[in-house]
């Protein structure tokens, strides 16, 4: 997998995905369960790919798909009930049939980090069910990167 430059602006203005914390996510003590973050990085990998234009129906609308081939989680911090977070998203490298992807989970208010997510992707066909090249115009947006875009879905 190659490493791709990331642009200056974007490492200071990375797209932001925001969302509260709800209660059927948290365990007795009030705690985001673990498994929960899997969850957020695939919410925002969702938007990420929506504010870079290629939501996920019109992948598949196109008979592509991406399927998660690696997910690392490092935690540093509990999130809580009613925490909104914000998950900061770019794109760490991109190969010729995969693309990988950072998450920084920070508390909202705090900008504590909570938890560093790197999520590693390969393009599939529908029909075949196969892996294929990452197509031009996906490699250009993921090279652009959503540069300052948020989606905020805290209330």
């Amino acid at each position: 997998m190659l490493r791709i430059q990331t642009k200056e602006c974007f490492m200071s203005e990375p797209f932001r995905y925001r969302l509260r914390v709800r209660y059927s996510e948290c365990d007795a003590q009030h705690v985001v369960f673990n498994a929960r973050y899997g969850d957020y990085v695939d919410l925002a990998m969702t938007e990420f790919m929506r504010a870079l234009g290629r939501d996920y129906d019109a992948l598949l609308a196109r008979g592509l798909d991406n399927q998660v081939v690696k997910l690392t989680l490092e935690w540093k911090a509990s999130a809580r009930f009613d925490d909104v977070l914000e998950i900061q998203v770019k794109p760490l490298s991109l190969g010729n049939t995969s693309f990988s992807l950072e998450f920084l989970i920070l508390n909202a208010e705090s900008q504590q980090l909570l938890c560093r997510a790197e999520s590693v992707y390969v393009m599939m066909t529908t029909e075949p069910f196969e892996k294929t090249r990452v197509p031009d115009d996906l490699r250009a947006a993921l090279q652009e990167g959503a540069v300052g875009k948020v989606c905020d879905q805290s209330g």
